[in-house]
């Protein structure tokens, strides 16, 4: 595709580095009205300026992606309720064995959820029971939440559901759940270990030394501390960058779908050994105070029978789940059968939904609304078509050093300009060049871009929301809060990220 006119390629690009520079910076002081509002001003411009059409803007936002995205929120929400992240986290502090297994702990439950749950929401349950944990053993936080964020943006690579570039992809790509999976998974498990590996490696002395021997504290978190906190359902929404900017260095971050930050306070503890001991008189007879009513049986009863009530219901909302995982592993629509999970836990549920629909980030659909417009608009102006022209002769993915250029691009685009963007971007470009080498060229081109925009969220502390959500749960969290540094992170992802991708890259399929 040939550049526009100068009227369309000037004011497309207008509107276009309007949008970047509000998704990027949020709380920019010239216009400080955030990332949704941002994307629905770069579509309006892209229309006003007559760079496309009011129904060409219609027809660009993809109904299919934003019934995944729906569908799979709605299903996450649900899963929280029945208590799927207590259990998870109940593995983090079962029969540690030291600091080590503990990253390593961490890293396991943090690819798994993020995998099928998006790894922005995991981000968003998990940080404060992590932080839990490292007080508990007297250990820096630091190590443990770089562990979780990194290893949730490496996990959510593995699935079209597991971020919002892949649910991009999967759709444009019509690559299948299966496909998509066994594609990516062994990158996905090797970049996972080595991962961990390299945290454990850049850290070993750190996790070796007690936290009250770095900083002089001694307080020892008690284990029903950790055990009794609960946590509440995601709701899909752009953590606020007047905050995160407060703490970390101003620089382009990734816009992948952020979730909002609520947590619940701590759960009451209950205290039930004084009801548990038998009161009886010296005689050895049964005290008065202790003969149960009949309301007292009554009571006993209905609660026993609303115990097992949730119970049934917990089942039942996996077993949803699980319907849902297989319906998508056997190639059925993907959108459809998010939006038919979904709503078959509302009936289920037997409850009025407006509670749990409300945790639905419908800012976070909007943002996707307006984003493809803009992208839509920017593509208009044949800038892209132009510069790919420029690069496709040596980012061929037949070839080793092709793969590499490729990668390279994908990379600093997606820090630059964002990962979903990039995607929408480059992914037909990329896709269109490798089809005419072969159709599983093509296949493995969508999959090397799903792969490369994900890992590339662990550069930087901005690089991803899910490293931007740790970072402001871990500086919130109640009596345990701790500041991520901006070079803290830099330091670890820059390594992580370079070898990650690159050892991913040989084993994409």
């Amino acid at each position: 595709m040939a550049l526009a006119t100068t009227y369309k390629v000037v004011l497309g690009s207008i509107a276009f580095a309007i949008f970047w520079a509000l998704a990027v910076f949020p709380a920019v002081p010239l216009l400080p009205i955030g990332r949704t509002a941002g994307s629905l001003l770069g579509a309006t411009l892209m229309v006003l300026f007559r760079v496309i059409t009011p129904d060409e803007a219609y027809a660009a936002i993809d109904l299919p992606i934003l019934g995944l995205l729906f569908g799979t929120m709605v299903v996450s929400v649900y899963l929280e309720r029945a208590d799927i992240f207590k259990y998870l986290g109940n593995l983090l502090s079962w029969k540690s064995k030291g600091a080590k297994d503990l990253i390593c702990r961490i890293c396991l439950v943090s690819t798994i959820s993020s995998a099928f749950f998006t790894n922005d929401t995991s981000c968003v349950i998990l940080t404060e029971f992590v932080l839990k944990i490292a007080r508990q053993h007297n250990l820096p936080p630091h190590p443990f939440l770089l562990a979780l964020a990194s290893s949730a943006n490496i996990g959510s690579s593995a699935t079209p559901i597991g971020n919002p570039q892949n649910l991009v992809i999967a759709v444009q790509s019509k690559v299948s759940f299966g496909d998509f999976l066994v594609g990516v998974l062994p990158a996905m498990l090797v970049g996972v270990s080595v991962n961990a590996l390299i945290l454990i490696i850049m850290y070993w002395r750190l996790l070796s030394v007690h936290k009250d021997e770095e900083d002089g504290t001694g307080e020892i978190v008690g284990e029903d501390d950790v055990s009794s906190h609960r946590f509440s359902p995601a709701t899909m929404s752009h953590i606020s960058a007047s905050n995160s900017m407060d703490h970390v260095q101003s620089s382009p971050n990734n816009i992948n779908g952020s979730l909002a930050t609520h947590l619940d306070s701590i759960r009451n503890r209950i205290n039930s050994g004084d009801q548990l001991e038998s009161q009886r008189s010296p005689c050895g007879s049964i005290d008065s105070n202790d003969i149960s009513t009949p309301a007292q049986f009554s009571e006993e009863k209905e609660s026993k029978t609303e115990h097992w009530k949730n119970k049934m219901w917990k089942l039942c909302v996996y077993l949803v789940t699980i319907g849902m995982l297989v319906a998508l592993l056997m190639g059925l629509n993907m959108s459809w059968t998010a939006i038919t999970a979904s709503l078959a836990l509302v009936v289920l549920d037997f409850k009025d939904a407006r509670p749990c629909l409300e945790k639905v980030s419908y800012s976070l659909l909007i943002f996707f609304c307006g984003m493809f417009i803009t992208v839509e608009g920017f593509n208009k102006t044949g800038i892209p078509s132009t510069l790919w022209n420029f690069m496709e002769p040596h980012a061929q993915v037949d070839r080793v050093s092709g793969i590499a250029v490729l990668a390279i691009v994908i990379l600093l685009l997606s820090n630059v300009a964002s990962n979903v963007p990039t995607v929408l971007l480059l992914g037909g470009r990329v896709a269109a060049s490798a089809a005419a080498i072969s159709a599983s060229e093509e296949k493995k081109a969508w999959l090397i871009l799903a792969w490369v925009s994900t890992v590339a969220g662990n550069l930087s502390l901005l690089g991803s929301a899910a490293n931007l959500i740790v970072c402001e749960q871990a500086r919130r969290a109640p009596q345990l809060d701790y500041t991520l540094s901006f070079w803290n992170h830099l330091k670890f992802g820059v390594p992580s990220t370079l070898i990650v991708t690159a050892i991913g890259l040989t084993l994409i399929r």
